[in-house]
């Protein structure tokens, strides 16, 4: 399956990209972003969303941007959306 088809999670991208080749635990990247570890093991293990917040802690401590990260998790959500919700019951308004 393509990758548009079928986006990564931000958090597989963190763990591989990153927390891997810099040889960095959950435990240590949370820790230099002030925040609980649970958000970034979460996030790692794919059981959470990526917040704004958390966005932007990356962004700024992987010298990347919040966009790079937020727009993985739009694509990853609506993604997962298309394939579990049914929208087979709405009809489209018709062109004017």
């Amino acid at each position: 399956m393509s990758l548009l088809k079928n986006p990564c999670h931000p958090g597989e991208v963190l763990t591989e990209f990153y927390l891997e080749p810099l040889g960095m635990s959950a435990i240590t990247l949370a820790k230099h972003l002030k925040v609980p570890r649970t958000w970034i093991e979460r996030l790692v293990n794919g059981e959470t969303a990526l917040s704004i917040d958390t966005a932007m802690r990356l962004a700024k401590f992987l010298c990347t941007t919040a966009e790079f990260w937020i727009d993985m998790q739009r694509a990853h959500d609506l993604a997962h959306s298309r394939q579990t919700i049914n929208l087979s019951a709405i009809t489209p308004l018709p062109a004017a």
